[in-house]
């Protein structure tokens, strides 16, 4: 892929878009090189020239995305804050960020959490592993436990929260956008505030 990359960073900006968007819309096996390169507005050659193949688009597009999802939350969560529930929404709110900047990841998301297609599925399952330790060092290293009540296991919860957001992305599948994001955004924090007060100690659940 050195070719792509020897291109301006706006042209490979609209060339990634349009491959988030069209797998987005379609998934991985319904969606085509010939889409694509209609949808970036160049032949369909150059999509294979640039990648090689439409799988090889698929998991570079997968690696783009969480690479930018998770170095902006490892920037924007403060390492001083050792609250599990404030990490969830803080990491929450820089995810949103950046979905509202780059609104083809949202469309993409939407997909790629449920892909089953044999081609991929393998691969996919190496990227959530690798994406399940960053989450690790995100959301539990240096956090207080001692909030919890006695049973509680905190990487049940966050695999909990995990759930709750690929559900959140898959909301929104191709028919709602960046718009529509904030209502959901208000309902996942109150589900925040619901796991807090049940899962915290009583002292800590009611300050």
């Amino acid at each position: 892929m050195d070719s792509f990359f020897k291109l301006r960073a706006e042209k490979q900006e609209h060339i990634i878009d349009a491959a988030l968007a069209v797998f987005g819309r379609n998934g991985y096996r319904k969606a085509s090189v010939a889409d694509i390169a209609a949808e970036a507005g160049i032949a369909k050659g150059m999509v294979m020239y640039y990648f090689g193949s439409k799988k090889n688009l698929y998991l570079f597009l997968a690696g783009h995305c969480e690479k930018i999802l998770l170095e902006a939350v490892e920037e924007g969560v403060d390492k001083n804050v050792t609250d599990f529930f404030d990490k969830i929404r803080i990491a929450t709110e820089v995810k949103v960020s950046m979905m509202k900047k780059h609104p083809a990841i949202l469309l993409f998301l939407a997909k790629f959490y449920y892909e089953t297609d044999s081609e991929v599925a393998e691969i996919l399952e190496e990227f959530s592993k690798k994406g399940g330790g960053a989450r690790d060092r995100i959301l539990l290293d240096g956090t207080d436990i001692s909030k919890f009540k006695d049973g509680v296991d905190p990487k049940l919860l966050e695999k909990f929260f995990l759930w709750a957001s690929e559900g959140f992305v898959n909301s929104f599948g191709s028919h709602m956008g960046v718009d529509d994001i904030d209502p959901f955004v208000d309902e996942f924090y109150a589900l925040i505030d619901v796991m807090r007060k049940h899962f915290y100690k009583v002292e800590q659940g009611t300050v």
